[in-house]
């Protein structure tokens, strides 16, 4: 169905690899017009996703970069300031992860584009912000993962520290980004006036974090230790079965009971270390480790029928070869078959947002580099000789 609550905006991508795309991908989702600018090397997430057919696309770059328009230009050939000058004039939002020091010599720092024109809705994601012993160093995912505490978690829980085998803080971190975004066009509409926003990911990911595990110590004095002692239990994982492994969690009373007699271990019900929210989590350790027990009398399937019935949020540990084949996401369609004009056929995530009861509409696919580069700049007045002029001396690239 159609939802374009951002209908009608203009957004400058500046962005690549993982953080600034899912922020721009979720304002394209949601209507806005979005125009990433690459360079001739393209998105380093264009290659670094994976391989791919023509090894232009990984699967990463072709999920995080649907419903946006591709310009490609030279931005040390002397003409590409103009475009910018142009690009920047015609959009109503600016998004950048580039270092603030290399935005500040292309004139595309947030200071000088809104001194110009102060309705600009700019914002800014980086690494570590732009004061601050840290700010301006150059930082990935793991780094962020290990600087805001949470290999530190796996290091509490294992004891050794690990990373999440996903680009969990660019996702989390871009997702506030499009949300803060979505924010200041709300006020910009209500009362004409833009705003600077930054969205540093060290500062997201520690308050993330520690909103959880300050824990006892948020009070003064503190009450106990810092961490979620429930989380950071060894016995904190999936619990092996009889043919593999099954994930389930019980925190009320009545939860609890149910798992206790439907794993035989009614004796415990009663027990008043185990008996209440407070009781648990005096002895959390002793009941994780209860709650943690290897159950393999018998197999996933049979524990899962088992805990249905007990009402107990129970599933299976999915693997990345069996994600795809669960029959819920099957039922509702969230992977779709699609084509890309360079690519061929492809597998798509669809959003998992429902609108009025309706599925919203799939972006179109995630352009090749330079796709619309003649039909962007015809947006900005130029006309067919200077686009041709500004191809033919390399200030513009196209790939069609």
């Amino acid at each position: 169905m159609t939802f374009q609550p951002l209908s009608g905006v203009r957004v400058l991508d500046l962005t690549s690899v993982v953080v600034g795309p899912v922020c721009t991908g979720r304002l394209a989702q949601y209507g806005a017009e979005v125009i990433k600018l690459e360079s001739p090397e393209g998105d380093l997430m264009r290659g670094l996703g994976g391989a791919s057919p023509t090894g232009q696309h990984s699967g990463t770059y072709l999920h995080l970069n649907r419903g946006k328009r591709n310009l490609c230009c030279d931005l040390k050939h002397p003409e590409s300031r103009e475009i910018l000058a142009r690009l920047v004039a015609s959009c109503d939002v600016i998004v950048a992860n580039m270092r603030p020091q290399a935005l500040e010599r292309l004139g595309l720092d947030a200071k000088t584009i809104r001194s110009l024109a102060p309705d600009k809705v700019y914002c800014l994601i980086t690494g570590y912000g732009t004061d601050g012993p840290y700010a301006g160093e150059p930082t990935y995912d793991s780094v962020v993962q290990a600087a805001s505490g949470i290999t530190g978690l796996t290091l509490a829980r294992d004891g050794s520290p690990a990373y999440v085998p996903l680009v969990i803080c660019d996702h989390i971190v871009g997702e506030i980004a499009a949300g803060a975004v979505m924010g200041a066009v709300m006020q910009r509409q209500m009362t004409g006036e833009g705003a600077t926003l930054e969205v540093p990911m060290f500062e997201t990911m520690a308050s993330f974090v520690m909103q959880e595990h300050l824990a006892q110590q948020s009070f003064d004095p503190p009450v106990g230790p810092a961490g979620d002692q429930r989380l950071l239990s060894p016995h904190n994982k999936p619990v092996e079965t009889a043919d593999g492994w099954i994930s389930f969690t019980v925190n009320t009373n009545a939860q609890v009971s149910a798992f206790l007699r439907v794993t035989g271990r009614d004796h415990l019900i009663d027990d008043a270390r185990y008996n209440s929210v407070a009781s648990r989590a005096r002895n959390v350790r002793e009941w994780f480790e209860i709650r943690g027990a290897p159950l393999t009398q018998k197999t996933t399937a049979e524990w899962l029928e088992v805990f249905a019935v007990a009402d107990i949020a129970s599933k299976p540990c999915h693997t990345l070869e069996t994600l795809r084949k669960d029959p819920h996401l099957n039922a509702v369609k969230l992977f779709v078959e699609d084509s890309h004009p360079t690519e061929g056929k492809t597998v798509a995530i669809r959003s998992p947002i429902r609108v009025d009861e309706g599925v919203m509409a799939m972006p179109d696919f995630a352009q090749p580099k330079g796709w619309e580069t003649r039909q962007v700049l015809a947006d900005l007045a130029y006309d067919q000789s200077e686009i041709e002029q500004l191809i033919s001396n390399g200030a513009a690239i196209v790939t069609r």
